[in-house]
């Protein structure tokens, strides 16, 4: 027979196991989703690089847009308008 504290510890043991896999097991599935979010996102940052990549050569267009509508002026005043 076995004695009663090695009975009672085991059953102390697997409680103890329970409550840390129930505790354990919510973390856990919240930490997947955060993941497969953190995927998502990191596509979609991505695409959103690539759709405005053209906007690093908007200085530029505005500089020679104004040295355009610069010399169209210019231009307009030599005659008399």
């Amino acid at each position: 027979m076995v004695p009663f504290g090695w009975t009672l510890g085991l059953i102390i043991g697997l409680v103890v196991v329970v409550v840390v896999v129930a505790l354990v097991t919510p973390i856990l599935v919240l930490a997947y989703k955060i993941g497969t979010q953190a995927q998502e996102l990191d596509a979609e940052l991505d695409r959103a690089r690539v759709h405005t990549a053209g906007l690093a050569g908007l200085n530029e267009t505005i500089d020679h847009a104004t040295t355009i509508i610069g010399g169209l002026q210019r231009g307009r005043a030599r005659l008399g308008g």
